[in-house]
């Protein structure tokens, strides 16, 4: 009978190669990845949209869309859809899922809709949960699955995750910081904040504002975070031109920033990040903190490439910390790796509503 079942399975994976495909979709506040079965990740496009408010239609997606923050005229607005990782505009989420689905399997079309699994940030509520497998569905998808971002870094990184052993995943994005205990394939302890990129970039127009009177732009935040962004003293200072506006005579102005002027800016952020983690790890069991002394805290997300975050925080908490291997694209290879095994990795999704057990 097992053989049989075995046979069977074979058959309907082959079947829905055939006839379908398989998309993974990190769904991020600043970046969304898709990976397609069999390709990899196949697109890594901004999250943000153009609208046209005179017609309501869509005027670009993506990277071009993203080209015109700041560029528009007043009747076209560049929307980001996602907040804090969850969606914050149904309708034009949904359009950016449908686009990136078609895109990602242009050269490929199949006689039936995909089977698509979403990352989405852990602790997001049953409501969000639910608008996003409605948007996955309403954008084409026959069949969608959701999984936390953090249990998919972990499995991106081949960490034991089924095992019962102790991983610690910090998976610092755009809009999101999640911090993960997992063990026996599940999240034994959690803790998600609302700090990350996008934060660290309001910190640094504040600070700009405030210590230089000088306004820029969220892209010009985003470049020095990324260009001199580091949390432990250099040896040879970086510096890097800012320009934008001043705000006492109105006129445009350049500056230069220094690696100091970033931590400045970023450092309170990142001490709430380091007091959670602590906190994440005072309220883990004893034996699986014992696991975490021995194999260390892993880092993924964008957040994870500031210079000497790892340092910072292996001096704080007294583990080891690492970053994964390309800490950008772990989420997004983690819903492969669950694609090409959905039911060896079924327990560690969240459930649907109508999976959920009945209670007497």
């Amino acid at each position: 009978m097992a053989f049989l079942n075995n046979i069977n399975e074979r058959i309907k994976k082959k079947f829905d190669g055939w006839f379908a495909n398989d998309v993974g979709i990190d769904l991020g506040t600043a970046n969304t990845l898709v990976y397609r079965r069999g390709k990899g990740i196949v697109l890594d496009e901004p999250s943000v949209v153009a609208v046209n408010q005179k017609t309501g239609r869509v005027v670009a997606i993506g990277e071009q869309a993203k080209k015109m923050i700041g560029r528009t005229p007043g009747h076209i607005i560049a929307i980001k859809p996602l907040v804090d990782g969850v969606i914050s505009d149904f309708e034009v989420t949904e359009e950016m899922i449908a686009y990136l689905i078609n895109k990602a399997q242009k050269d490929s079309k199949k006689m039936i809709g995909p089977r698509v699994l979403v990352g989405v940030p852990s602790g997001i509520t049953n409501v969000e949960t639910r608008a996003v497998r409605d948007a996955a569905r309403n954008a084409g998808a026959r069949e969608v699955h959701i999984i936390e971002e953090p249990v998919a870094a972990a499995i991106g990184h081949r960490l034991p995750v089924k095992e019962p052993v102790g991983s610690v995943i910090i998976d610092i994005g755009g809009g999101t910081t999640d911090i993960a205990v997992i063990s026996l394939g599940g999240i034994v302890n959690a803790k998600n904040l609302r700090i990350a990129g996008d934060k660290f970039n309001q910190d640094i127009i504040s600070y700009m504002r405030d210590e230089y009177k000088m306004l820029i732009g969220e892209k010009t935040a985003e470049n020095l975070k990324v260009a001199i962004g580091s949390l432990i003293p250099q040896k040879q200072k970086e510096k890097y031109l800012a320009r934008g506006r001043d705000l006492v005579t109105g006129l445009p102005r350049e500056i230069s920033v220094t690696d100091e002027d970033i931590r400045r800016a970023i450092g309170p952020s990142i001490d709430i990040i380091l007091d959670a983690v602590k906190e994440v790890l005072e309220t883990t069991p004893p034996e699986i903190v014992s696991d975490i002394i021995h194999r260390g805290v892993y880092l993924a997300g964008g957040g994870a490439l500031i210079k000497g975050l790892d340092q910072l925080l292996s001096a704080y908490i007294e583990v080891p910390v690492y970053i994964v291997d390309e800490p950008l694209t772990v989420v997004a290879r983690g819903t492969g790796i669950v694609l090409e095994d959905l039911d060896n990795y079924r327990e560690m999704l969240i459930q649907n509503d109508d999976e959920l057990p009945l209670k007497n």
